[in-house]
């Protein structure tokens, strides 16, 4: 199938964004696809923060976004915007790294006061990087979202069957871009 890279926007470690995208990756890779995951808490911060575009981690980062043919995008909602770290990364890419890829934005935050920062924050920055396709996102509170010492994740029965819709979503629709039919 598809090579999916699952990008986490959160900076903690132990996040709910980042537990909730590790749980969806676990779907998207029933359903055939290869999902690469990438932390972006873990890139070094003086990279990220001094624009260092020949790092070897923004490098490779860059290489990531190449090979993908869709990607995930989880981010917690701060200010009701996507988080520092994101916009970091996504500054030091290539202005049209996700031309040709099907895209699906998720976010996670304590009020549903922030449910449209995908709309009017994330959505406009990924579409200006070129996407091909931005299928219908997802936010999820985080009440919503139980973290387990053991790394695990509980998600809210509504919520969950949600996420799968969405999930399902992009599934369908990565066999849909114009570059993954062209190449079949």
């Amino acid at each position: 199938m598809a090579t999916v890279l699952s990008v986490s926007g959160s900076p903690s470690a132990s996040s709910r964004t980042g537990r909730l995208l590790r749980h969806l990756d676990e779907r998207l890779a029933a359903q055939g696809h290869r999902v690469i995951p990438l932390d972006v808490r873990t890139i070094p911060a003086a990279a990220l923060l001094g624009a260092d575009f020949r790092h070897p981690a923004i490098v490779e980062a860059a290489e990531l976004f190449a090979r993908a043919d869709g990607v995930v995008v989880a981010t917690p909602v701060y200010k009701a915007s996507y988080s520092g770290v994101l916009k970091a990364l996504l500054d030091l890419l290539p202005q049209y790294a996700l031309t040709g890829k099907t895209v699906l934005p998720l976010a996670t935050g304590g009020s549903t006061a922030h449910v449209l920062a995908i709309d009017y924050a994330l959505r406009p920055v990924l579409n200006s990087m070129g996407a091909a396709h931005i299928v219908q996102g997802w936010f999820t509170l985080d009440k919503d979202i139980t973290a387990h010492e053991d790394g695990s994740v509980t998600v809210a029965p509504a919520a969950i069957e949600a996420l799968a819709q969405v999930v399902d979503q992009f599934s369908a629709a990565l066999g849909r871009t114009p570059h993954l039919a062209a190449a079949s």
